[in-house]
């Protein structure tokens, strides 16, 4: 019987990995495998902080003038995810990408708590997210999540966790009992959008002071302090 009736949902890049740009590499590689004819024009900047890949796939074929349906959509993503896994592995052989300090002892702790449960939720889409998990051997923490391409917005996808969740163990689940663990003001706006918590940590492109200006309930540095950061989880609940 599972006892845990808060929800913690993580985000994946800048939060609980940093892949030092194989994900941009991969997109572009994919895209242009997709889209060969495309290779003329010049790749465009792209801000993927808290970005959903539906986004940024419709941004990508507006920017390309490539009719956005799904036979379109079902290329490029066939093509991304295998740049991805081989960009992933490139990378790990020259000594990029890595698993962020305290992430592993973290989630280890809280895996053991029969409190919480725990869940991803991403812009990435959902085999690439598994993808990243695994090559950092951190995807046995997570059976459930909300991804990017179940949503085009990232504040559509908090109910779609919880539902998720509630599939996964057989219990419902209270957006007030939910954590939004995320390193962007996306992140913590997509905790506001359905009435969750958030804790910020600023381990990605945002700095401190940006991500105070979001107000989340809690911000914390990175997550080299495991017992502060669980305190800090914790103390969300203490007034329940």
């Amino acid at each position: 019987m599972i006892r845990a009736d808060k929800l913690l949902l993580f985000d994946i890049d800048g939060t609980l990995v940093d892949t030092e740009g194989a994900g941009l590499v991969a997109l572009e590689a994919g895209f242009f495998n997709a889209f060969p004819f495309c290779r003329e024009k010049a790749f465009p900047s792209l801000d993927l902080g808290g970005a959903t890949d539906s986004s940024v796939v419709a941004f990508l074929f507006d920017h390309f003038a490539i009719e956005n349906h799904g036979g379109h959509r079902d290329l490029f993503f066939h093509e991304y995810l295998l740049a991805l896994d081989c960009c992933m592995r490139e990378f790990r052989d020259r000594g990029k990408g890595r698993v962020l300090s305290g992430v592993p002892e973290l989630l280890g702790r809280l895996e053991k708590c029969e409190d919480y449960l725990l869940g991803i939720l991403t812009g990435n889409v959902e085999a690439g997210a598994r993808l990243k998990l695994k090559h950092f051997d951190i995807d046995h923490y997570f059976g459930f999540g909300a991804f990017g391409t179940d949503h085009e917005t990232r504040n559509g996808l908090g109910p779609i966790a919880i539902e998720r969740a509630e599939v996964a163990v057989g219990k419902g689940f209270d957006p007030s009992k939910t954590i939004i663990i995320g390193d962007t003001l996306k992140d913590i706006a997509c905790a506001r959008a359905f009435d969750a918590r958030v804790i910020a940590v600023a381990t990605g492109g945002a700095s401190e002071e940006m991500l105070e200006s979001g107000s989340p309930d809690i911000l914390l540095p990175n997550f080299a302090d495991t017992a502060a950061t669980i305190e800090a989880i914790d103390s969300l609940f203490t007034s329940d």
